[in-house]
């Protein structure tokens, strides 16, 4: 007879005093139920752990969905295979920094900096798109590639400069928040401050480094590929 053991498992319970995510502790579970029940037992959780763990891969497999729709927005906008990936390749370099200072805050990824994530990708991609718009722009008006790459960089310092700073400024309460509500404050407000001044200074340079070599295959294949 097989027996079936239901556990209301509230795993964001469990793992707040330790550092750890909901999803290492439902990980831990699973690992910890295969060893420890005897042979004809099952494990269920319950709550939001349920939902959780039935999810399963499905957020992976949302954001490749969404990467491949921006991508071909982006084509469509440049009129090139090539050019987005210069865009596309330059946001986790601010994601990098999101979670460096995470880190260094001692936070854990919750869902308040993967909704911080969401609004930084579009922050920083945005910024990638002012740089190459530009200097696709001055490429077509015949300016070199490198020439045209720098331009941009130096012509759109500015705007980058104020949104990016605008964004960290606003965020601050938020990275020092007290009281009710405050890791959840925290966790959004560092997360996107933290990514959001690591991705300007790195986009700065990697955009334009990244934009050389797509713009060429552009111009070098770009006019057979729509024949």
């Amino acid at each position: 007879m097989n027996y079936e053991l239901k556990l209301d498992v509230h795993t964001h319970t469990i793992m707040s005093g330790h550092g750890y995510s909901s999803g290492q502790t439902i990980e831990a579970i699973r690992r910890t139920a295969a060893k420890v029940l005897p042979e004809g037992y099952g494990f269920e959780f319950g709550g939001m752990s349920r939902e959780e763990a039935s999810l399963g891969n499905t957020t992976i497999i949302i954001f490749v969905i969404c990467v491949l729709f921006i991508y071909l927005i982006l084509c469509a906008l440049y009129e090139s295979l090539f050019i987005p990936l210069a865009v596309i390749l330059s946001v986790p370099f601010g994601l990098l920094g999101s979670f460096l200072f995470s880190r260094m805050w001692g936070l854990e990824n919750n869902i308040y900096m993967q909704t911080g994530l969401i609004m930084l990708i579009g922050l920083l991609a945005k910024t990638a798109i002012l740089l190459t718009e530009y200097a696709t722009e001055r490429h077509r008006k015949g300016m070199s590639i490198t020439m045209a790459a720098m331009t941009a960089a130096r012509v759109r310092l500015r705007p980058i400069l104020m949104t990016s700073l605008t964004m960290i400024f606003g965020m601050l309460p938020l990275v020092f928040a007290h009281g009710v509500g405050a890791n959840g404050n925290i966790s959004l407000g560092v997360g996107c401050a933290g990514g959001m001044l690591v991705g300007t200074i790195a986009l700065l340079f990697v955009v334009p480094v990244l934009y050389m070599p797509f713009q060429w295959l552009h111009s070098r294949f770009g006019h057979a590929i729509k024949r």
